[in-house]
């Protein structure tokens, strides 16, 4: 029964893709491939229920995931890589040494590199003097909600990858697009450790979910 109900489900992901599937059954669905012998579905019924969306399952870390009744190191493996995928896969489409002439480009640049991360962290976009992406350098990985940001260690990035100007984007996970006054105040003496060295920041990027803010769009910058 359960092999049937398997080919049902993947032959239905084959004529509709996901659109039309709830969370759990997504869930289920990539459950068939680490856990070959069993009914997945009270499992990922279990998990949906427990972290509440497909988002929060797929989020958790492996840490906490081995920790759940049916949930093997496999499992846990498999479902703690598929964010990593979805990043590298999204940045991948946007080539080597995409151009990020505008703030709307960089934006969606910047999601890429923070897709599916549930920690703040920040990154030193380095860009040579056509404004084409040099180095994406992850500097600093912090709580949920602290990234503290030393200019030294920011322009010890660029200053190794040869960035004739720079774009800095970091992560709001809580949703709030706004930036702080810690933002601010990190912002204007990273600008003016790096016009110390004619390093321009072009750029300070925020992204919270599928949004960003610009500090440049804004006139902060």
């Amino acid at each position: 029964m359960h092999e049937g109900h398997r080919e049902r489900m993947k032959n239905r992901f084959l004529s509709e893709n996901l659109d039309h599937f709830n969370q759990h059954q997504v869930l289920e669905l990539l459950l068939f491939y680490t856990i070959p012998r069993r009914d997945t579905n009270p499992l990922a019924h279990d998990l949906i229920q427990r972290y509440g969306s497909l988002t929060g399952v797929l989020e958790a870390g492996f840490d906490d995931l081995i920790k759940v009744d049916g949930v093997s190191r496999n499992t846990a493996l498999f479902l703690t890589l598929i964010p990593h995928l979805c990043r590298r896969y999204l940045k991948d489409k946007q080539g080597d040494k995409p151009q990020l002439n505008s703030s709307s480009k960089a934006g969606n640049y910047a999601k890429s590199l923070f897709y599916g991360r549930p920690y703040e962290a920040f990154y030193v976009i380095c860009l040579d003097a056509q404004n084409k992406v040099n180095h994406a350098a992850l500097v600093h990985e912090g709580t949920i909600d602290s990234a503290p940001v030393y200019p030294r260690v920011i322009v010890e990035a660029a200053l190794r990858h040869k960035a004739a100007a720079m774009i800095l984007a970091h992560n709001h996970p809580g949703g709030s697009l706004q930036p702080s006054a810690a933002d601010l105040d990190a912002t204007r003496k990273i600008c003016s450790a790096c016009d110390a060295i004619s390093i321009r920041v072009v750029d300070h990027i925020i992204v919270a979910g599928e949004q960003y803010f610009s500090f440049a769009d804004r006139g902060l910058i």
